[in-house]
C-alpha cells in the first residue's frame, strides 16, 4: 500500500509498533535542550526508538493515541512543532549540516515564506538549502535546490543541469508555482525531476554546480560527523550528545556534533569510514512495519561482511523500498515467497533471482 505522504508530528502514521511521529527541527539543528526533550518524549510517550530519516528529520516510534497529545505539548514548548498540518507539510527543507550563519538565515527565510504561502504542493515535495563550495546534498531528495554558483546563489530545479539566479524565497516559491502550473503534480502527487525530464523552467541559464559526494564520518572543520546504524539512536545517546554541543541532522543517517573535536566512547555511534555497517540500508522491517514480509536489519547485519567496500546493500521488507528509495548495488526485497535479488536497482525493479531462502543468501551474495 503506497500512501504517498510521510508522517509528521501533527499527522502521525500508524505502523506495526504504534504511531510514527516525525519531527522537522527548524534548520535541521537541535539545541541541547531540544535533544533532551526529544529523548525524554521518546521514552515517556513512545517505545524509545528514535530514527534519523533520509530527509534529515527525526522520528519517534511507538506513540499511541493517548500519548500523542502530551508528546506534542512537550515538544511544542521546545519550538519543534508547527502551527498546523499544512505548515508542517510545506516546511520540508533539508539544510547542509555545514551551514554558516548566512545559510541558516536563507533556510529561515524560506521556511517563513512557505509558512505564509498557500501552494498545494505534494506531501513529498521538498527543498534543499546547500550553498557551500560544493553541494553536498545534490544526491539527496529535494525538488528545488538553493546552491552556490560561479557568480552567486542560484536556484535549480531537481534534475535540471542549468540554474537561475536566486534573489530570495519568492524565487523558490515562483519555481514551485511553475511546477504546479505545468501539471507536475497530477492528483496531488509528483516530483520535480519527472517534470524537468520533459521541460526546463524559465530563466535557467546558469551552469549547475557539480555535486560532491556525501561526507564520511569523522572529524570535519565544523565538528564531528557521526553515523548511526540504520539511523537509530538510543535516547541516552541523544541526551549525551545534546549535553556536548548543538547537533546538525543530515539525510545520510549521520549527525554533526558542532565544534566538537573528540567524543567519548558511546555505543551506537560509527566514526570509522571503513565500518561495514555503513554499506547497509534497511527499513524497520517486520514486525515494526505491518507491510513487511520479513525482519530486515538482522539479516543486513549478518550479510554486511560480504559486501564490497564501495557497494551498497539494501534489504527491504517489501517492494516499496522506503529504507532506500534509490538504486543500490544489491537489493534484497522480501516477498511472501522469500527474497528477490535485484542488481543495480530499486526494491520494486525486476529481479535477477526470485524466492531465495534466507539460508541461501550468503552463498548467493
Amino acid at each position: 500500500m503506497i500512501r504517498g505522504w510521510c508522517p509528521g508530528a501533527l499527522r502521525p502514521m500508524e505502523s506495526g509498533d504504534g504511531w510514527v511521529v516525525r519531527l522537522r527541527p527548524p534548520g535541521g539543528r537541535l539545541t541541547g535542550a531540544q535533544a533532551l526533550a526529544i529523548a525524554d518524549a521518546a521514552e515517556a510517550r513512545g517505545n524509545g526508538v528514535i530514527e534519523l530519516t533520509g530527509r534529515a528529520n527525526l522520528q519517534l516510534r511507538g506513540v499511541t493515541p493517548a500519548s500523542h497529545a502530551p508528546l506534542i505539548a512537550a515538544l511544542r514548548a521546545q519550538g519543534l512543532i508547527d502551527a498546523d498540518i499544512a505548515t508542517e507539510t510545506r516546511r520540508n527543507i533539508i539544510v547542509t549540516p555545514f551551514a554558516d550563519a548566512a545559510t541558516d538565515a536563507l533556510a529561515a527565510e524560506l521556511a517563513a515564506a512557505l509558512a505564509e504561502c498557500d501552494l498545494p504542493l505534494p506531501a513529498k515535495f521538498g527543498f534543499a538549502v546547500d550553498p557551500g563550495p560544493a553541494p553536498v546534498l545534490g544526491r539527496d531528495p529535494a525538488d528545488i535546490r538553493i546552491e552556490a554558483g560561479a557568480s552567486g546563489l542560484c536556484l535549480r530545479a531537481d534534475g535540471a543541469d542549468r540554474a537561475a539566479p536566486y534573489g530570495g524565497p519568492q524565487d523558490a516559491l515562483a519555481l514551485a508555482r511553475w511546477f504546479l502550473d505545468q501539471g507536475g503534480a497530477p492528483e496531488g502527487r509528483g516530483r520535480m525531476a519527472a517534470l524537468t525530464a520533459r521541460t526546463m523552467p524559465p530563466g535557467a541559464t546558469l551552469p549547475a554546480p557539480a555535486a560532491a559526494a556525501a561526507p564520511q564520518p569523522g572529524l570535519h572543520p565544523q565538528g564531528m560527523l557521526v553515523a548511526l546504524e540504520f539511523g537509530q539512536i538510543a535516547p541516552d545517546a541523544l541526551r549525551r550528545l545534546g549535553r556536548l554541543a548543538p547537533l546538525r541532522l543530515t539525510p545520510w543517517r549521520m549527525a554533526l556534533i558542532e565544534g566538537v573535536r573528540h567524543l567519548p566512547a558511546m555505543q551506537g555511534l560509527i566514526l570509522d569510514p571503513g565500518e561495514p555497517r555503513l554499506r547497509l540500508r534497511a527499513c524497520p522491517g517486520a514486525p515494526a512495519c505491518p507491510q513487511a514480509h520479513a525482519a530486515t536489519r538482522p539479516m543486513a547485519r549478518a550479510l554486511a561482511p560480504l559486501i564490497p567496500d564501495d557497494a551498497i546493500l539494501h534489504v527491504s521488507g517489501c517492494a516499496k523500498g522506503c529504507g532506500w528509495p534509490r538504486p543500490a548495488d544489491l537489493t534484497l526485497t522480501a516477498t511472501g515467497a522469500g527474497f528477490d535479488l535485484i542488481r543495480h536497482g530499486r526494491a520494486h525493479d525486476p529481479a535477477s533471482l526470485r524466492g531465495l531462502d534466507p539460508d541461501q543468501l550468503p552463498k548467493v551474495l
